[in-house]
This record gives structure tokens, sequence and C-alpha cells, in this order.
């Protein structure tokens, strides 16, 4: 298993889903540490659900790693920042850089419109 504090942008990780009382994967898009909290994980959720046209697929060929299970997308609109490794139950895959900064550009376009 990854430790919180060893865990870099592109990681998908299961994690601490604020929005229900279940965990769900997330995709890390920053690891800012602070002197004061140490590091943060700023997130997104992934969804196997792709209802919305703003979500992103993910497609096999997106993955440094094995790929997910199921067909899955990450939701630019839904971030999430977790503060301790109790937030985090394991590291699941990556996803490559050119991948992972699609989805970075993305977050930025739908929050600064």
């Amino acid at each position: 298993m990854t430790a919180f504090d060893e865990l870099e942008r592109g990681d998908i990780i299961w994690g601490t889903d604020p929005l229900s009382d279940k965990g769900r994967p997330m995709l890390v898009l920053g690891t800012p540490r602070f002197p004061n909290h140490g590091v943060q994980l700023i997130t997104v959720l992934i969804s196997t659900k792709g209802y919305h046209e703003e979500s992103l697929t993910l497609r096999d060929d997106d993955y440094e790693g094995e790929p997910l299970g199921e067909r899955s997308h990450v939701l630019p609109w839904s971030l999430a920042t977790l503060n301790s490794a109790t937030e985090v139950e394991f590291h699941m895959t990556s996803l490559v850089d050119e991948r992972t900064e699609n989805v970075a550009t993305q977050v930025i376009s739908y929050i600064s419109s």
C-alpha cells in the first residue's frame, strides 16, 4: 500500500466520499504540503455513471497501471480535499501524465467559467 504522503498527481485512490457514507475512486490532482497541516490531497471524484456531458470518460490507454474494473468517468466539478491517511483506504492505479493534465485543464475550465 502507498503511504498517504507518498501519493502523487495522477494516482487513483479509494477515498472517503464527502457526499456519502461510502467510499469511491478519486483522482489525485495535487499534493500540496503545508507547514502546519502537512500533505493534503486535492482530488476529483470518479464515477461509473457517465450521464453528465461534462464528465471525462477514462479509456484503457489512459491508465499507467491496470484500468479500473468498470468504464469510469472523472467528474471535473466534484473536487474534494483529503487531509489525512484515514480518508484513503488504498491506492488503485494511476493515469498517464497526459490524461491527468487533460483532466486538470478541464477542472480549471469548468470552475473558471
